[in-house]
């Protein structure tokens, strides 16, 4: 794999990793740069629980997709992006969401670069 196409990972998996870490120590100020309000109860369990571990997740397959070269680590990746995107523009399309044009461009183009370092990698 390319080390340009390494550093394009790398940056935006170490973002995801901020993200993550954001979710677990300051939900408070993480909520609304994501437009949500910090829930109370079970849905503040959720918002950190599900968000936070999605952020650090994503970073990890990432990460380790670049270190190892392990094509699945990046097909996982952008699978999860990929899917985001959709399920971004459903929300959009069927239940009235505001279409979140920044977050599902970042979504694709990471999505799209790890598919493609994917098939820079041995089917290791």
């Amino acid at each position: 794999m390319h080390i340009a196409l390494k550093i394009a990972l790398g940056l935006p998996a170490l973002l995801f990793a901020f993200v993550g870490l954001g979710w677990v120590t300051d939900p408070a100020s993480t909520a609304p740069t994501f437009g949500m309000p910090l829930l109370e109860g079970a849905g503040l369990s959720t918002q950190v629980g599900d968000l936070g571990s999605f952020f650090f997740t994503l970073s990890a397959m990432l990460l380790i997709g670049v270190f190892t070269e392990q094509k699945a680590w990046l097909q996982a990746a952008a699978i999860l992006l990929l899917l985001t995107a959709v399920f971004r523009t459903v929300a959009w399309g069927v239940h009235g969401a505001t279409f979140e044009t920044q977050s599902i461009a970042i979504e694709i183009i990471v999505g799209v670069l790890a598919l493609l370092a994917a098939a820079k990698t041995s089917p290791r």
